[in-house]
């Protein structure tokens, strides 16, 4: 499924307001992302930092933690920003652990990731980025 334009910059637009609450005090590396559920509902996230660093999370994973303990877990796409303080950014990928996070709840030919500069987007699915991701049915049994 394809989004519309009007969607698409308007969750550029969300990722680029959740961008401004980011807690960057060690890398000055803000990250936003705008998540948007089946539901319509837009779940905002922004990365948070920690001095000791392994308790730092995403702006991704952010916004579908806030999703997810809502009883949210069915999704669509997730625009996503990012950039260090006071510069213009590039495409801002998610790393590999939001990727597998993604993962968990996406299906991977229809969910959407739309990567904000400025002006500019991509545009990719879940199995572009994550190709043979590790997911529920490598746990089933082949029985």
């Amino acid at each position: 499924m394809k989004l519309e334009e009007a969607t698409k910059n308007m969750l550029v637009a969300e990722a680029y307001e959740a961008q401004r609450n980011a807690y960057v005090p060690y890398s000055d590396f803000c990250v936003g992302a705008a998540l948007l559920a089946k539901n319509g509902t837009v779940y905002r996230g922004c990365n948070i930092e920690n001095a000791s660093f392994s308790p730092t999370n995403c702006a991704e994973r952010t916004a579908f933690f806030k999703a997810v303990s809502e009883g949210v877990t069915e999704f669509e796409a997730i625009a996503i920003v990012g950039n260090k303080k006071g510069k213009e950014g590039d495409f801002c990928a998610p790393c590999g652990v939001c990727r597998q996070v993604m993962a968990e709840f996406c299906d991977p030919d229809e969910f959407q990731i739309i990567l904000g500069a400025g002006e500019k987007t991509s545009v990719y699915t879940l199995r572009e980025i994550l190709p043979m991701g590790f997911t529920n049915d490598n746990l089933k049994s082949s029985e």
